[in-house]
């Protein structure tokens, strides 16, 4: 024992030292976590109540921070063969993707180190737009200098080049006798169009959008919908006549839109393999058609008695085509509303008694509720069909108010918005008649026919369009596809819009639109997005002369003014109708001029 305990004073017992050490290591711990703690929560606090702020509203940054200040920047040109570029539908990059149903025409943005940051150049010889409505008929051959569509479809009237301008006689591929007469014929067969039950369509494969032009005088407001072509340029035709459209097409995401929207839904001979697929093509179109809407479907194999031979097939094939088409619409709730000539319409059920039948076995199934049937950025189409909500009892073409009392009764989906009601839809819907009012004594070409295509980058419930309802414009209305859902209600005021994210690219062509409006956007936004490249994109999908009114906090008003100089803009910073000290307006216009490269190729020829 006493060898041992000899031992035991020669070699210490490790344990005495590492237990004090170790409890003096954990209260340490401790206490650190507690200060840490208090101070991250003290952080989450006000972090949690700024992002408040700026979602409910977009407020502005305390009036006690700074301003953000930038140094001056000049962005270069791109090169002329950027005339038309679209990023996030571009041509040169279609080979990077699959050619299975066509999703190489889909969005596919570049990353961000491949970002364009650059002005885009309008082509040489640009001209501001014919004005509307005149522009409905014609527009200059140089800013849309696309000479292919006119040679292959001139014998069908689509348009015309005629010296220095492209005519519009109104033809198309189903309408030989004119695109009034044939909206004349769907009026018949759909008596609602007449009498302001219709008034949002969707034409899928929309041409240069003469369909949706006509229905303008008919008081339907149409968004005209064509994938981004290497020679047509359908889109960008339609938007320079001042005819709402967008780039799109129906491939394997859903469109951009939220379900149970559309009145109407049109495809004249647009040549989407319907029943194809298992229907999926159709079953969107059942997403975001509102109960009781109509689909109209003209050209193959409608009328194939007649029609069989200029198809490239037999009377025997297109027959069978109809077949199919038939018992796919019956098993999704559609009913043969109606059918003339070449032009065929469906309804869709006009409440759930339908859908209640279908059973897990039916084909195609109704779709689970794992996925919310408005989401629609880079969201998958599904082989299901949508049931619409039985919650809303208005959402029915039926239920929902005419055109025009639709535009100011506040919709049920007003509801989906946090603390939306009907008491706040009014409020809103005054407050952007005292904006518009103020904005139109800083911009007088607001409200004139200077100003047409108008997109309202950031909107709520379609509050500035409301506003500019009586004025010869029409508006997209944008909802960030991050933000509070509210494009619903939009399409329910009788309105049209698109979710999108700004931190990409938009889908349309350069220089399609007169005037853009944002709302606090860089407040809401500029955490994920580089302003910067927010500027670019809207300086892309400018015009030429075009104007823009940014509504923001002071914090970034000064910043957005530098950059908007760096690219050519002539901008003024004033008070807002209130005179709210900590949020300002600028209103800009971008000017017109003309690609350097272009000025050294013409001196060049001149030689």
């Amino acid at each position: 024992m006493k060898g041992k305990d000899s031992k035991s004073g020669a070699y210490p017992n490790k344990n005495s030292k590492v237990v004090p050490i170790t409890l003096m290591f954990i209260v340490l711990c401790g206490f650190s976590f507690y200060l840490g703690g208090i101070y991250c929560s003290e952080k989450n606090r006000f972090f949690k109540k700024d992002m408040t702020s700026l979602i409910q509203g977009h407020k502005a940054v305390a009036t006690n921070i700074a301003p953000l200040q930038i140094k001056a920047v000049t962005f270069p040109e791109c090169g002329l063969d950027f005339q038309d570029y679209t990023p996030c539908t571009d041509p040169k990059r279609w080979r990077k993707y699959g050619n299975y149903r066509l999703t190489f025409m889909e969005r596919h943005c570049p990353p961000v180190m491949e970002r364009k940051q650059c002005l885009v150049p309008p082509p040489n010889g640009y001209k501001p737009p014919i004005r509307w409505p005149k522009s409905k008929d014609e527009c200059w051959y140089r800013n849309v200098p696309y000479d292919w569509i006119n040679n292959e479809k001139s014998n069908q009237h689509w348009l015309r080049k005629e010296g220095e301008k492209f005519i519009f006689p109104g033809g198309g591929t189903m309408f030989p006798n004119g695109v009034s007469a044939y909206v004349d014929l769907m009026q018949n067969l759909i008596p609602g169009m007449k009498d302001g039950t219709v008034r949002t369509a969707i034409d899928t494969g929309c041409g240069v959008a003469s369909w949706g032009g006509d229905l303008l005088d008919r008081g339907i407001l149409t968004v005209s919908l064509a994938p981004r072509d290497n020679h047509e340029a359908q889109v960008q035709f339609a938007l320079e006549r001042g005819i709402p459209a967008i780039l799109g097409i129906i491939s394997t995401q859903r469109l951009p839109f939220p379900s149970n929207s559309f009145d109407i839904a049109h495809c004249s001979r647009c040549l989407i393999p319907w029943s194809e697929f298992g229907g999926i093509y159709l079953m969107e179109i059942h997403r975001i058609l509102r109960p009781g809407g109509f689909w109209v479907l003209s050209g193959p194999p409608v009328n194939y008695e007649n029609r069989w031979r200029g198809w490239n097939t037999t009377s025997a094939e297109q027959k069978s085509d109809l077949d199919k088409l038939k018992r796919l619409l019956t098993s999704m709730c559609f009913k043969l509303y109606n059918k003339k000539d070449d032009i065929a319409v469906w309804q869709k059920s006009l409440d759930n008694t339908c859908y209640e039948k279908l059973t897990p076995s039916s084909y195609p199934p109704k779709c689970d509720d794992s996925l919310d049937p408005d989401s629609a950025w880079y969201t998958p189409m599904r082989s299901c069909i949508t049931v619409p909500n039985s919650r809303f009892k208005k959402l029915a073409l039926k239920s929902a108010p005419k055109w025009p009392e639709r535009l100011h009764v506040a919709p049920e989906r007003v509801g989906l918005v946090p603390g939306g009601n009907a008491g706040m839809f009014k409020h809103d819907n005054s407050k952007w008649k005292a904006r518009v009012k103020h904005y139109k004594t800083l911009l007088p070409a607001l409200g004139s026919d200077k100003i047409r295509n108008v997109m309202d980058m950031n909107t709520l419930y379609g509050g500035l369009a409301a506003a500019l309802i009586k004025d010869p414009v029409w508006v997209m209305n944008v909802v960030s596809s991050y933000g509070i859902n509210s494009l619903g209600a939009v399409y329910d005021r009788g309105l049209v819009g698109s979710y999108h994210d700004w931190c990409e690219a938009f889908s349309t062509y350069p220089r399609t639109y007169d005037l853009l409006h944002i709302d606090g956007l860089f407040t809401a936004e500029s955490h994920r997005c580089e302003m910067k490249n927010v500027l670019l994109e809207m300086d892309r999908i400018l015009r030429p002369t075009g104007y823009a009114i940014i509504r923001e906090s002071t914090y970034f008003i000064d910043s957005i003014a530098t950059l908007a100089k760096g690219m050519r803009w002539g901008c003024q910073k004033h008070d807002t109708e209130y005179n709210v000290e900590k949020e300002k307006l600028l209103i800009c216009q971008k000017k017109l001029w003309y690609s350097k490269q272009s000025s050294h190729d013409e001196i060049k020829s001149a030689f």
